[in-house]
């Protein structure tokens, strides 16, 4: 018997690159979609049919009915944001209960872990990692701790659960003398997006996409973030908190490594990045300006403005060894249109020293670069590869050359319709 396999999806720089779009592309040819790991501090945004949705914990395939879309044991859920997502998509006239599937093993977001976020932060100081403050740290570390409370938990005892593990943050913001919050309005709320959320299926979704696997079924993993903030391998302390790369995929769906299929490496046609941290090729100048105008950079959920800077080789050439990536697709190739040069960040240079690798410390480190002819076309309006002018066309073949991998979809534009698969 044919059995299916686990293709991967996964931003692999700083996130941000537009999953979500592409997760929505493919769905028609996969039977499940499935995130595998993070919460709702990033935010998937998908256009079409002039209609833009913002996804955050909600898998990216859910427009397509008949799929089945899972969030995955690695995930970490904030049941009242959860509810305030699926009734916008109940609202616009998506029926998510029969095709939305919630792991009895994923962890929950309360109240006081976000508080808590708020709290770690202020005591960080100038050292501050710049979370989003939806408590998804301290989640994962009460998970790591083995006190969290998780989806299943809602099933069994969960009252006196929740207020065991309240108590305990309690305490340790009293320890922090960080006293000064009150989330009576923002409790009563989770806990109404508690009862919302167990009106849908809470089940063992590892077995449900084994067996699927066993029938010939293939599923799509949809990653959040990116590889340069995955715990292990990313810009540490300045990374999320889980693991955001292939490897997660196992770990956040309970599938075995011998069941993955192809990796989709996805990136933009340059650099950008949210929060603090090492970013070796970020322009302080009216290039990064203009690139961050022209791409509307600012985050989906959080409305911060991205750093920008232009395509980071070093970054991404470790991205793709750590992914085991097989296919690349380049984003926002538009928003370069209009620049007479195009740079790519082939080195990173420091005290004299000079790296193709990346370091184990990114702070201090200056980007070397080449100089690549631009375009100056407009590519937002070209439907197949071959409208593409020469300058793009090289522009391709010098990434697939020094990334050493092809490039199987470019996207020209934010709309659903606006990608184009390649040659």
């Amino acid at each position: 018997m044919s059995t299916g396999k686990v293709d991967a999806l996964l931003g692999i720089v700083f996130g941000d690159e537009g999953k979500g779009k592409v997760v929505d592309v493919f769905t028609p040819q996969y039977d499940v979609v499935a995130r595998f790991a993070g919460g709702p501090n990033a935010g998937h945004t998908i256009i079409f049919e002039g209609k833009k949705f913002v996804l955050r914990s909600i898998p990216s395939g859910i427009f397509d009915e008949g799929k089945l879309n899972i969030i995955g044991n690695g995930c970490v859920i904030a049941p009242d944001l959860f509810m305030a997502e699926a009734q916008e998509l109940e609202s616009a006239g998506y029926d998510l209960k029969s095709r939305l599937h919630i792991s009895r093993r994923a962890h929950l977001i309360l109240p006081t872990h976000r508080v808590l976020d708020r709290a770690y932060e202020a005591a960080k100081g100038k050292n501050k990692v710049g979370t989003t403050g939806k408590g998804i740290g301290p989640t994962y570390s009460d998970k790591a701790s083995r006190t969290g409370l998780r989806v299943g938990d809602i099933q069994q005892n969960f009252q006196e659960k929740y207020e065991t593990l309240k108590a305990r943050h309690e305490q340790i913001l009293r320890d922090l003398h960080y006293t000064d919050y009150d989330i009576t309005d923002e409790e009563a709320l989770w806990m109404r997006g508690i009862q919302y959320m167990s009106q849908f299926p809470i089940t063992d979704t590892e077995i449900e996409i084994n067996q699927a696997l066993e029938e010939g079924k293939n599923v799509l993993a949809e990653g959040a973030q990116g590889t340069m903030l995955d715990i292990d391998h990313g810009t540490y302390p300045f990374v999320s908190s889980s693991n955001t790369c292939t490897g997660g995929v196992c770990t956040g769906l309970g599938v075995a490594p011998n069941r993955i299929g192809e990796v989709f490496g996805i990136f933009k046609a340059y650099s950008t990045r949210v929060g603090s941290g090492p970013f070796p090729v970020e322009l302080f100048d009216e290039i990064g300006d203009k690139i961050r105008e022209i791409g509307h950079e600012y985050g989906a959920v959080t409305g911060r403005n991205r750093r920008c800077g232009w395509i980071d080789l070093v970054a991404l050439r470790y991205a793709i060894m750590i992914n085991g990536v097989t296919q690349l697709i380049m984003m926002k190739s538009d928003v370069l249109d209009t620049f007479e040069t195009i740079r790519a960040c082939v080195a990173y240079e420091k005290n004299g020293q000079r790296t193709t690798t990346m370091p184990y410390d990114t702070e201090g480190w200056q980007a070397v670069y080449e100089d690549i002819p631009g375009w100056q076309t407009d590519l937002t309006q070209m439907t197949s590869q071959d409208q593409f002018p020469e300058a793009f066309q090289n522009y391709i073949k010098y990434l697939e050359s020094a990334l050493e991998r092809p490039i199987t979809i470019v996207s020209v534009g934010p709309d659903r319709a606006q990608t184009i698969e390649m040659n």
